[in-house]
């Protein structure tokens, strides 16, 4: 078989390791980053916090003295000119350390000493398991009720049929219990705080609720709503006040007054139980820009929270040259890849953080240029269309780099805060021929809402009919996917007496 040789051209892309690093941090939000950073310390031993500004005339005079050379037998060796650094400096045996070194004692009796109390919260389980333990029960009841309040969710209801937790009891855990007395239990459990806990629908969360405040403050108004609850749940739901006020044999504004009652009860009492900070996680925002009004003028700042700056450890290769003078030269090669590998690792990431938070600044002065009077007046109708071609074609960014700077991202205003993403959106044309935004169209619809009749809310027909006569044409599924975007139910729930 003949060997053939030939030529062949290809033409493909390559990134880079940086590159691939800055694509990857362009997508961090502040928190995040602090976090990534923090990661990258811990692993990396030649970065170190400081600012890197203090020290860049001493960082270029060493790296200028530390340099690899290439020797005869292939060997590579690290030099450096002397020191007076010491490995024998961070080596001791902490035993011989006395006590009265590792304490510090710098306070006068003038101070006001002050120690950090922690608190634990309790979880929703256990604020019934406690109460449940002041109640005179026997054990076998209490092993009963206990798995009924574990089988409770974290709303506060309890979505298990009765027959389901018998046989759960019987074939589980080996206990024979009865229907009734799984039922008498639970409504034990419905009388602990919050109000409301344990029942199985809604319906019977909302009478609970209602029950218990009859027996603090007896009214007429809580026996309406109890009424209501009770033979017009239906009808309450669906919010057909007509319907219930004839059933019920009630005048509009009694109705009225019973019906504003109800809407005061939590309908998901679990989220009212004890210290939820170990069980539910709150979403925090914290904006990555700061846009302040002074003198008329923008002024927009980058916010690193508590990112801290990053340098080169040069105390790191100075404890290393030390060490590799007693070494062999197999061990300099190796310690010698290694420091390498590390100081462009390390010099890679700062470069990568600077280019991501020029990257930011860049993308976000564009934005503010181009929503200028939204930024200078804080009135969404001065929303201009724009979308990612706008924003890359002024920067010379590519679309793809601006959708990562902008996704996840917050801007802190003087006069609110506001997601990146919120300023991108479409555009239509009035019957007059100007282009808007579909944020404006958003903000339109919702004004229509708010100022409708609330006896007789508009349907989407009449919310079309009300967009046109202001000059926006746009058609009903539209209006219907707006009115979604901005949680506006529709015109049966929208309904009040």
């Amino acid at each position: 078989m003949a060997l053939k040789q030939h030529l062949q051209q290809k033409l493909g892309l390559k990134i880079n390791p940086l590159q691939i690093q800055l694509i990857k941090l362009l997508e961090l939000p502040t928190y995040q980053l602090e976090q990534r950073v923090k990661e990258e310390l811990e692993t990396n031993p030649l970065l170190e916090e400081g600012s890197e500004r203090e020290e860049t005339d001493d960082y270029r005079e060493e790296e200028e003295d530390i340099y690899v050379e290439e020797e005869g037998d292939g060997e590579q060796e690290i030099r450096q000119d002397d020191d007076d650094f010491s490995f024998e400096d961070y080596i001791s045996d902490d035993d011989d350390i006395p006590d009265y070194k590792l304490s510090v004692s710098n306070t006068s009796r003038d101070d006001d000493v002050r120690d950090f109390i922690f608190s634990q919260g309790v979880s929703s389980r256990e604020n019934l398991l406690n109460q449940l333990g002041m109640r005179d029960l026997t054990e076998f009841q209490k092993k009963i009720a206990e798995y009924i309040i574990g089988n409770i969710d974290d709303d506060g209801y309890l979505r298990r049929d009765i027959e389901n937790i018998v046989d759960d009891l019987a074939f589980g855990a080996g206990i024979e219990v009865t229907a009734e007395e799984v039922e008498q239990l639970l409504r034990i459990i419905q009388e602990f705080e919050p109000h409301g806990v344990g029942a199985r629908d809604l319906r019977e969360c909302l009478l609970l609720q209602i029950i218990h405040k009859q027996k603090e403050e007896p009214s007429e108004v809580l026996n309406n709503a109890r009424l209501v609850l009770e033979e017009c749940f239906d009808e309450f739901s669906k919010k057909h006040y007509e319907k219930m006020a004839r059933r019920l044999r009630l005048p509009e504004e009694v109705l009225k007054e019973a019906v504003n009652e109800i809407l005061k009860l939590n309908p998901k009492p679990g989220g009212a139980m004890g210290d939820s900070s170990f069980e539910q996680t709150v979403n925090k925002i914290i904006p990555d820009f700061t846009l302040d009004l002074t003198d008329g003028e923008l002024q927009l700042s980058l916010n690193t929270g508590n990112t801290p700056e990053l340098k080169i450890n040069k105390s790191y290769l100075n404890l290393l040259d030390s060490y590799q003078k007693g070494q062999s030269p197999k061990d300099k090669k190796d310690v010698s890849n290694f420091i390498k590998y590390k100081l462009n690792s390390a010099k890679s990431f700062i470069d990568a953080v600077h280019q991501r938070n020029n990257t930011l600044m860049l993308t976000m002065t564009a934005i503010v240029q181009f929503q200028k009077q939204f930024f200078l007046t804080g009135d969404e109708n001065l929303l201009k269309p724009m979308i990612l071609r706008d924003i890359a074609d002024v920067t010379g960014l590519d679309v793809s780099t601006v959708s990562r700077v902008s996704n996840a991202k917050y801007v802190q205003t003087w006069f609110g805060v506001y997601s990146l993403k919120d300023f991108f959106s479409g555009s239509m044309q009035t019957s007059s021929g100007e282009e808007v935004s579909t944020g404006e169209l958003r903000n339109v619809l919702k004004s229509i809402v708010d100022a409708e009749d609330k006896k007789r809310p508009l349907t989407d027909d009449e919310l079309v009919d009300r967009m046109e006569k202001k000059g926006y044409q746009i058609a009903r599924r539209t209006v219907a996917k707006y009115r979604q975007m901005l949680d506006i139910p529709v015109a049966r729930l929208r309904r009040e007496i």
